[in-house]
């Protein structure tokens, strides 16, 4: 058996898809390869796929990742094809970036990412409006609202908010990193509090990586030139990525 990882987008229309369908286009996906998924065992077999931290649905990503695990031996010739044969079955928004033999070891995609970079804009946003949502990095606390199982709480999130930057090539964006541990915080609930004069549903966001934590390096789970490999499509405006070769498969 083979442990593959995939990196893939989720642009455009598509965005609108519930994680739970997601699951499903993949797996017809992968069956309309053809590739050799192994299955789980039990009363009711289940393709051996698992995914990484659900994208809230509306939300866009370069930066999406799945685990296959082939029930036959394939070359690292069959690995690097995979991304042209998938994205080929798959709908217009989700592309294949790169591919690669995952390593037998280490834990799951769930479980390794520690934080997420996020770019976030819209049209009644402006250099200045992003600017003035990097302050929440001085807040000694951020109190925000929320309800879980018919109870409100105020949470603290400030420690959530990792960093808050606008790119010089790009005023018309905000971008940030945000912890995934614990209860975490969405990336509309940022919006909320950096732009508390617009309506969240409006902001849109791009998650642009997912990092994980390598010998006390933020590393990415698997790098690429997004610039080279996506046709981005659906982007209102080309997303601000960090290209640098940095990244290891856990």
């Amino acid at each position: 058996m083979k442990r593959v990882r995939l990196r893939a987008t989720k642009l455009g229309k598509i965005r609108f898809t519930s994680h739970r369908d997601m699951a499903r286009v993949w797996e017809r996906a992968l069956r309309r390869a053809q590739l050799p998924v192994a299955s789980s065992q039990g009363f009711t077999p289940r393709p051996r796929i698992s995914f990484g931290l659900a994208l809230p649905t509306g939300a866009e990503s370069i930066a999406e990742y799945i685990d296959v695990d082939l029930a036959e031996d394939v070359t690292a010739d069959d690995v690097s094809d995979l991304p042209a044969t998938l994205t080929a079955v798959l709908p217009d928004g989700f592309d294949v970036l790169v591919a690669a033999e995952r390593p037998p070891t280490g834990g799951s995609l769930q479980e390794v990412v520690t934080s997420c970079t996020w770019e976030l804009w819209a049209p009644a946003l402006d250099g200045r409006h992003h600017r003035d949502a990097c302050r929440l990095l001085d807040a000694a606390s951020l109190p925000l609202d929320r309800e879980r199982k018919g109870k409100r709480s105020a949470d603290n999130v400030r420690p959530l908010i990792l960093d808050l930057r606008v790119p010089t090539e790009n005023h018309g964006r905000l971008i940030a990193d945000i912890a995934t541990t614990g209860r975490g915080l969405r990336p509309s609930e940022l919006a909320r509090l950096a732009y508390p004069h617009v309506d969240p549903l409006d902001v849109r966001v791009l998650r642009t990586h997912q990092w994980i934590d390598h010998d006390g390096e933020r590393r990415e789970l698997l790098p690429c030139d997004i610039r080279v490999s996506t046709r981005t499509r659906g982007l209102a405006q080309p997303a601000v990525v960090d290209t640098s070769p940095r990244g290891v498969l856990v």
